[in-house]
Order: C-alpha cells, then sequence, then structure tokens
C-alpha cells in the first residue's frame, strides 16, 4: 500500500508536493466515481455527457460559472486528477471543470440546456484553455480529498460520505480508525456511515430490496443511517455493532426483516407503497416502537397506518387513558369557548346531549368493573 499524506487538511503541502502542469479542459474527464455523482447515477449510464448534464442539473454550476466570468479562473486552487486509461480524470473539482466546459464549449452548453450564460470576450476565453492541475493517485489523494468534503469547508451529505469511506477501507485497506484521523471526523461517525452503506448494500447484493425500487426520487440514506442506532429498528434486523466492522451486518436469518425495513424507509414503486417513514421526525422514532410490539408489527404488515400501528403498540391501557385525557382536555376547552362559541344551535345541543349519553355509559361500565373487582377480592 502505497503511503498517503500525513496530513490531509494541509492543502499547500500536499499540492506542493505533488506534479503540477497547464491543461485544456476540454480534454480532461469527470469521475464517474465521485461519490455525489454516484448517487444522482446509480440508475442511469455514467457517459461525460451525462455526467455533465448530472452537475449542471443538481451542482449549481451556474453560480460557479457566474463567479468565473465576473473575476477569472483562481490558479491557487487547481484541479486534482489521475491518469487511468490514457486519460487525464479530475477527482477534485468536477464542479468547475463542469463550469469551464460550459464557458468554453458553446455545443455542450446546448446539450444540457445551460442557457443564458453571458458569452466571454476571446481574451477571457484563452485565459480559460489552460489550468493548472495536480497529478496523483487515488490512493494518495483519499485524505485530503476525505477531510475536505466529510469534516472540512465543502462537505458532502451522509450518503456521499458513506460511499467515500467504504471505498478507500474497501479498495485501499485503510482502517476506520485510520480513516477518522486522517479526515478529521469522529470514530463512531465514521462507523456508523460505513455500516449502514453496508446495510443497504447487502440488501442489494440479497435481492431483498434496492434502492431503484423506492417510491420517492431522493434516497434519503440518513434515515437508515440514523435508525439502526435505535434499539427497536436494530434488534429488528438483529443488526451488528458499528465496532464489528462487516460487509454483512445483518444475519441471514433477518434478511427478510430488512427488505421490509427498507420499503418502510422508502416504499416500493413497483407495487405503489409508499414509505412509512414521511419524515425523520417523528416517523422514524414512531417505526422503532412499532417493531418492538407484534401486534403493532402484524399491523403495519397488512399495511396499516403507522399511526393505527403506534397506537396498537402502546397497548389498551395506555389507549384508553390517553383517550380519557383527550376527551377531558376537550371538553373543558369547549367549557370556556360556550359563553362565545354557542349561540343556541339546537344541533349542537344535541351533539353535547350524545356526548353526555356516552361519558354516562362509559362511567356506568367502568364503575361496575370496579364494583365487581372489590367483591372478589372480599371473597378472597
Amino acid at each position: 500500500m502505497q503511503p498517503s499524506p500525513s496530513n490531509g487538511m494541509d492543502q499547500e503541502s500536499y499540492l506542493g508536493s505533488h506534479e503540477v502542469t497547464l491543461e485544456s479542459p476540454i480534454d480532461l474527464l469527470f469521475d464517474s466515481h465521485n461519490p455525489r455523482l454516484v448517487e444522482l447515477l446509480e440508475d442511469g449510464t455514467a457517459d461525460q455527457e451525462n455526467l455533465l448534464l448530472m452537475l449542471w442539473e443538481n451542482m449549481a454550476i451556474d453560480e460557479l460559472i457566474m463567479s468565473i466570468s465576473a473575476s477569472g479562473y483562481f490558479p491557487y486552487e487547481p484541479l486534482i486528477a489521475i491518469k487511468e486509461g490514457g486519460s487525464g480524470i479530475v477527482i477534485e473539482g468536477n464542479r468547475r471543470l463542469a463550469a469551464l466546459k460550459l464557458l468554453l464549449d458553446p455545443n455542450l452548453r446546448k446539450k444540457v440546456g445551460a442557457t443564458g450564460i453571458t458569452r466571454l470576450k476571446a481574451a477571457a476565453i484563452d485565459e480559460l484553455k489552460k489550468i493548472p492541475v495536480v497529478w496523483t493517485k487515488r490512493i494518495e489523494a483519499w485524505n485530503y480529498i476525505g477531510f475536505k468534503h466529510v469534516n472540512g469547508p465543502v462537505k458532502w451529505d451522509s450518503y456521499s460520505k458513506a460511499k467515500y469511506i467504504a471505498e478507500v477501507h474497501n479498495d485501499f485497506g485503510i482502517s476506520l480508525p485510520e480513516i477518522a484521523k486522517q479526515i478529521g471526523d469522529k470514530h463512531r461517525i465514521v462507523q456508523r456511515l460505513y455500516r449502514a452503506l453496508m446495510v443497504i448494500d447487502q440488501a442489494e447484493r440479497t435481492g431483498v430490496y434496492h434502492r431503484s425500487r423506492r417510491y420517492k426520487s431522493h434516497f434519503s440514506f440518513s434515515h437508515l443511517y440514523t435508525g439502526l442506532d435505535y434499539e427497536g429498528i436494530s434488534s429488528f434486523v438483529n443488526l451488528r455493532p458499528a465496532s464489528e466492522v462487516s460487509r454483512m451486518p445483518v444475519p441471514k436469518s433477518h434478511l427478510k426483516n430488512l427488505g421490509e425495513l427498507c420499503v418502510w424507509l422508502y416504499g416500493d414503486s413497483t407495487q405503489e407503497l409508499q414509505p412509512v417513514v414521511q419524515s425523520q421526525n417523528p416517523h422514524l422514532r414512531q417505526l422503532d416502537e412499532v417493531v418492538q410490539s407484534q401486534g403493532a408489527l402484524m399491523a403495519l404488515r397488512e399495511r396499516m397506518p403507522l399511526s393505527v400501528a403506534l397506537e396498537i403498540s402502546y397497548g389498551d391501557e395506555t389507549v384508553f387513558r390517553r383517550a380519557l385525557v383527550q376527551a377531558k382536555d376537550a371538553l373543558q376547552k369547549a367549557r370556556a369557548t360556550l359563553s362565545t362559541g354557542f349561540d343556541g344551535n339546537r344541533g349542537l345541543l344535541q351533539l353535547a346531549d350524545q356526548v353526555s349519553d356516552l361519558a354516562l355509559d362509559l362511567w356506568e361500565e367502568m364503575e361496575r368493573k370496579v364494583t365487581t373487582k372489590t367483591r372478589r377480592r372480599k371473597k378472597e
């Protein structure tokens, strides 16, 4: 294994220790392994035009183009690239590369629909035709890029972070503690991100679920990443602890449960099933409570709403107590607004009469149970 930079945070020393050349942006390629692009392209092809389109549609390239058009390209922040298959692939700076390509090539602007871009003067275009590029290898750049995007100034989302951590660990053989140390992140967070990615990868490898089946276009990786730390959800899939680094964190005996969990988190477009977790708060915590109750779990499996399954998870005694408290609160609110809210409407008076009858019936039945229970105790 080749050594990696000793300090991922020291940009100047890292960039200064590698070869720098001036290259044409037109000749450089986007990185199909870039974690942010991988998420966007999981159901598509990774050709260069598609990568450029994804960058344009999702990465605010227009703002970067405006900045370069107004102030020029800043040479002190060169692109970082590798040689692969005879081509130069930019592994750090894909947004800047996209902006440069679109500024230089009107045909590319037409292909991605990049309209409204101000045409630069010839002198300004000439300045962009050759830009500084630092040449390195993936294994040498991992901690510099990792610090910048995992715990540095230009942060990735949780899925992109997890993809990068997994690539460094699985492909380069770098331990998770070493990754955490080099990128300046907490070891526990790195472990959890890696485990969550291995869980969804295991679901796909074993065929119990695939992200392409999700109901919504956005893949909310944070639902899984966060939910796996909840006791109920973790037990439901019999998850290995994050400290036990494994590419198979869920045992075979619980793969069916894993598939169910993924459907509840992300839905299933093939069955027109929406996810029961529509938002992380409060639905994820509610799901955690539901999977700890057999009755509630059965209700969820029968496709009853999460709210109904949650009520079942509380048990009849808790539901009964809550209903009484809510009824009392509602009656107190009605009593407080009686003078201004009731104008003599007979329909409302009839409704109040029905409420009175229900309350009396409920009280009489409760009284009977108390009396019967008292008599039994006396006999005993």
